[in-house]
């Protein structure tokens, strides 16, 4: 089978790779991406995005589109489980979005790649294939060549992986394997009508208990309510690790049985069809080998605590298109750039995701009693413990997108 060569090369056709391919093209350079699928889709329902993700958002020229798709919730409260009490309240309103510019949202994750995808089908710049099953690579300090399944073969000057938490290509650059945590998710969406009025339906809500917690919130517009349950697996910590063998309805049920009504009631909501294992990886000491950086969950797989998994993704999306524009022909240059920019702030979120859940879920009575109260006292207007991550970048230090103090919202 014949070569194919593209200038640019992405594998890996979800938000964060289309984001990729998007920023790539608004910046004068074609790009050619591979998606194993046969259809461009998302699986899961609900995302949260923080304001930084709505400045990336803005920055690749989809923001106007994803506004009337999305909710803006007014709050984001945090409760017991177990007692059925606030714990604290961060306020997303007036305030929040003066301070950061950009608002916080909520929203379906098809609603976001059905409109990164039309944009890309848009844009000259873009090629798209699906049904590309990428196989093997063979990365050069001049290119690379990329083999897929059906035998297809690309040639390019720069390959992006964005393929993923088990990304096929980022062996190239390090050996080390995805660490599950032991935590399973269920996840599901209902009609918001369906919601009982016990529960705040217009805000972010997050129940937090010993090795439990359950987050509620709209999307599509307010017309549905997503909601995941995750638990900790007595059967995965106890060496049971095999498929099938833990994360199953009844532990479930077991690890929910101890909370308030109002809990209990919800996940017996959530379908229980699938659960989704948590992982995450160490930050790497770089993404980089030869042509090929690492991007996305490929790069820096991240626990969910801070909702960062694919707010990051844009965050680096954004950055790679800006460097491969500012430095033209030097792609070395541009990915050296990316990772200098990008790679402290991600291993930040994953290093700090780690115990953030580990506050969450303990069931130590000691430091209980020290969270409830360190919550109690904080106001719903204290943004201190979220301004590294919310609040723009010092201009100079990021992509000019990724600076920006002032929303077009």
């Amino acid at each position: 089978m014949s070569t194919t060569k593209v200038s640019t090369l992405i594998v890996g056709g979800g938000i964060g790779g289309l984001a990729t391919a998007l920023s790539i093209a608004r910046a004068g350079r074609s790009v050619h991406l591979l998606e194993r699928a046969g259809e461009f889709a998302e699986i899961g329902a609900g995302l949260q995005f923080g304001p930084n993700a709505s400045r990336a958002l803005d920055a690749l020229g989809v923001l106007d589109d994803i506004l009337p798709l999305a909710v803006q919730p007014a709050r984001a409260v945090m409760m017991d489980a177990q007692a059925g009490t606030p714990l604290t309240t961060l306020e997303l309103g007036e305030k929040f979005r003066r301070r950061y510019g950009y608002p916080y949202l909520v929203l379906h994750r098809s609603d976001l790649l059905d409109v990164l995808l039309a944009h890309c089908r848009a844009h000259d710049l873009i090629t798209l294939e699906n049904r590309r099953t990428v196989v093997d690579a063979q990365v050069r300090p001049d290119g690379a060549t990329v083999v897929c399944a059906d035998g297809s073969r690309y040639e390019t000057p720069a390959l992006i992986a964005a393929d993923g938490l088990h990304s096929t290509l980022r062996r190239h650059v390090i050996e080390d394997a995805a660490r599950c945590s032991g935590y399973a998710a269920y996840r599901g969406t209902m009609p918001i009508e369906e919601v009982s009025h016990a529960i705040a339906p217009d805000d972010v809500v997050l129940w937090v208990g010993p090795g439990v917690h359950l987050i509620q919130y709209p999307v599509r517009r307010g017309e549905l309510y997503n909601q995941v349950a995750v638990f900790r697996s007595e059967k995965f910590h106890l060496g049971q690790t095999g498929q099938g063998e833990w994360g199953g309805p009844d532990e479930l049920d077991a690890a929910f049985a101890g909370s308030c009504r109002p809990v209990r009631d919800a996940v017996a909501r959530i379908r229980r069809d699938r659960f989704w294992a948590m992982y995450d990886r160490s930050p790497a000491g770089t993404w980089i080998t030869g042509r090929l950086v690492l991007t996305g969950d490929a790069a820096h797989p991240m626990l969910q605590y801070l909702g960062q998994g694919a707010c990051q993704a844009l965050e680096d999306a954004v950055e790679i298109g800006y460097r491969l524009e500012r430095n033209d022909t030097d792609i070395d240059g541009a990915y050296r750039e990316f990772e200098a920019a990008r790679l402290p702030r991600t291993a930040r979120c994953q290093t700090s995701a780690r115990p953030w859940g580990e506050l969450w879920h303990t069931a130590d009575p000691l430091l209980l009693a020290v969270r409830n109260r360190l919550f109690a006292v904080r106001a719903a207007d204290d943004y201190g413990d979220v301004d590294w991550l919310y609040a723009p970048a010092e201009p100079g230090t990021a992509a000019p997108g990724l600076t920006a103090t002032a929303a077009t919202v």
